[in-house]
């Protein structure tokens, strides 16, 4: 069967340049003798493979020295405890912006250990928002701000980040990490599961500031800890070591791409293409602000759920697969995350334009 356009949230789409390497490497890694899946996190060859994939990142992001690099496991979902865990032994409280489904389950999870304050929300609208957020309205002796800066479900993004002053700044940037670029100082802690632009799920990225490490609660758990594994470079025990390799190959190939100014570039490209179809569309329908639109999520709605259903079904025919849309939104979504190629969204709008005619 030939490969479909998969316009998937999350596990996402990767870069066919990717998925071939790793085909080629899957019985052989460099002339080793085994696969990287069967290989001791202990051993040389993959101790280089962790060191280039820390290198990589470091170098794409252009991470400051005094961050740490971490690989972990247990997504996005696990952070949510990890960072009030590591964070509230300062004072007990912490700041959130709610801006959908996964900023309302951090809040939740951070409500455990400590004093949360939602000091602004775009609930009343579905979402469809980035409420504002001043300086002022934030706690000085808050022991973190958090934020998410993509929404998956919603397709809303920060086009600007809060002004926290003193208040380190942590990020989920799960669904946008590597796809535009980001001051790295301007945050204490950046955290993203894998699975939307580095690679297959299992692995997770957390970068943090190094002053931020060793603040645990004291029933803070061992592997829930960020300064164990700082201390032990990502291998206190042992590390989702295949997909860690597959996220180097996609750091490789990004930085083969220009890096992430340029792959911001053809992100702003993409997505104008579809949000351009959405605003001139007689049936099509975009259900995001303007000036809050993701880059990397774009969900979009017909008149009808009939038509919604037909056009998920004749698109999936075609060969756009995983568009239909949460059920927060409805409608349809198309995640167009780095290795989606600028031909999808272009076919993908022709056929839409296609679709529009036989029922507009």
């Amino acid at each position: 069967m030939a490969r479909v356009f998969n316009f998937s949230a999350g596990p996402a789409m990767m870069p066919e340049e990717v998925l071939k390497i790793a085909a080629g490497e899957m019985l052989d890694y460099q002339n080793t003798g085994t696969s990287v899946m069967e290989m001791s996190h202990r051993s040389n060859a993959f101790i280089a493979i962790a060191n280039d994939a820390e290198k990589l990142l470091r170098e794409l992001m252009d991470i400051p020295q005094n961050y740490k690099v971490l690989f972990l496991q247990g997504g996005a979902s696990t952070q949510f405890a990890m960072v009030p865990l590591n964070l509230m032994g300062e004072n007990g409280k912490a700041d959130y912006v709610n801006t959908g489904m996964w900023s309302k389950k951090a809040i939740s999870e951070a409500k455990k250990y400590g004093a949360v304050k939602v000091v602004a929300t775009s609930d009343d609208k579905n979402f469809n928002y980035i409420p504002k957020v001043t300086k002022d309205m934030f706690d000085p002796q808050a022991a973190y701000v958090h934020i998410t800066t993509n929404n998956t479900i919603f397709g809303t993004r920060f086009r600007e980040l809060p002004d926290t002053g003193n208040v380190p700044l942590v990020a989920d940037m799960s669904s946008n990490i590597l796809s535009e670029v980001y001051d790295v100082s301007r945050f204490g802690i950046i955290y993203a599961g894998a699975q939307k632009n580095i690679g297959p799920a299992g692995v997770t990225v957390v970068i943090i500031r190094e002053d931020l490490l060793g603040r645990e609660l004291p029933v803070t758990p061992t592997m829930l800890g960020y300064k164990v594994h700082a201390e032990n470079e990502s291998m206190y025990n042992t590390p989702p070591c295949y997909s860690l390799y597959m996220a180097k190959l996609v750091f490789e190939w990004l930085k083969g791409k220009g890096g992430v100014k340029a792959i911001q570039k053809i992100n702003e490209d993409k997505a104008a293409v579809l949000y351009n179809f959405l605003d001139n569309s007689r049936l099509f329908k975009g259900t995001v602000e303007t000036r809050f639109r993701s880059l990397m999520n774009i969900p979009f709605v017909l008149p009808a759920e009939e038509l919604n259903s037909a056009f998920i079904k004749q698109a999936t025919s075609a060969g756009f697969i995983n568009l239909k849309g949460h059920r927060s939104v409805g409608g349809m979504r198309a995640s167009i995350y780095n290795a989606m190629p600028v031909e999808g969204v272009n076919k993908l709008v022709e056929f839409m334009k296609e679709f529009e005619k036989r029922n507009g």
